[in-house]
């Protein structure tokens, strides 16, 4: 299978085409929320179905289970202290691992009514968290617990540092993946409402951060998926967006323009930077866990 398609000549110089595509690991259901945790050098990432989150070793490559059950948890982050921020579907909250191992629940609800079930999150360098809540954990018992949801809307919201909650987006189907720039003067929202609305056009947007590193202005749609949607993604440190799509992991430039394609024989649903120089790109794919070396290297919003 063909590794690399490039769409912009800028690609070639990102990717190195001596390197192979790497197989970490296969047995998931749905892998998802990949976190690279560096004072351990390890990556975890989620198996919403299974309700497992499973562990990498850079030392040895062995893959372990980290924790089970996990309140099918999907999208991970890490803070400036090193800690695991994890959104849960199953127990419908953001939580934070703290670094005795216990599980401190950092916001379930907005005005008194429980989340959908938050799905991706990053933290500013400001220390707040931000996160979005699509409905996927509650609309099957598949990744989650089946049940109504009491806000009635698929929001993004921020959770500040004095645990105060703020909704910062509410015009989108289903948000999912999001990430903010390198200077985080704006924040990418990826909308996969086409699972509910086929209408609703698979994109990435982009929001303005206000003055205030708050609040967001209009977004605009910054890029188009051609082939199926976008989940998770990345930013490296020249502003390229690398993303999750149908067919592989597809980079854009910062204004939107599709630079080229790293390509997967299953659908990728979230990616990361790890490593030690963060220039290893890790691959939740739909069973699989790949890696593939690039000539990037990831954002860390705490450098």
């Amino acid at each position: 299978m063909q590794l690399y398609s490039t769409i912009d000549p800028r690609f070639d110089a990102l990717i190195h085409k001596n390197v192979r595509m790497e197989t970490l690991w296969t047995g998931a259901r749905w892998c998802e929320g990949p976190v690279w945790v560096p004072s351990g050098r390890y990556l975890l990432w989620s198996d919403i179905p299974n309700d497992r989150v499973m562990r990498w070793d850079w030392a040895d490559g062995h893959v372990s289970t980290f924790e089970q059950p996990c309140f099918n948890r999907n999208g991970h982050t890490i803070d400036a202290q090193g800690r695991v921020i994890a959104c849960e579907h199953r127990g419908r909250a953001v939580t934070r691992t703290e670094h005795d191992g216990t599980r401190r629940v950092l916001a379930d609800r907005y005005q008194g009514k429980r989340f959908n079930s938050p799905n991706d999150v990053v933290v500013k360098r400001d220390g707040s968290i931000w996160f979005t809540d699509p409905s996927y954990g509650i609309d099957s018992d598949y990744e989650g617990d089946k049940s109504p949801s009491e806000i009635g809307a698929r929001n993004v919201y921020r959770i500040d540092p004095d645990g105060s909650v703020e909704r910062v987006i509410d015009d989108m189907v289903q948000p999912n993946g999001l990430a903010f720039s390198p200077d985080e003067s704006l924040l990418y929202v990826a909308d996969t409402g086409r699972t509910h609305q086929p209408d609703c056009t698979p994109a990435i947007r982009a929001y303005p951060v206000a003055a205030d590193g708050k609040s967001l202005g209009a977004g605009q749609t910054l890029c188009e998926c051609d082939v199926g949607l976008y989940d998770g993604f990345r930013v490296d440190t020249d502003g390229n967006i690398w993303s999750s799509a149908g067919d592989g992991v597809h980079c854009y430039a910062a204004d939107g323009t599709l630079l080229g394609k790293i390509l997967v024989d299953e659908v990728v649903a979230n990616i990361c930077f790890g490593g030690p120089k963060l220039n290893r790109l890790f691959i939740c794919a739909t069973t699989s866990l790949r890696s593939i070396y690039v000539n990037a290297r990831g954002v860390s919003h705490f450098a």
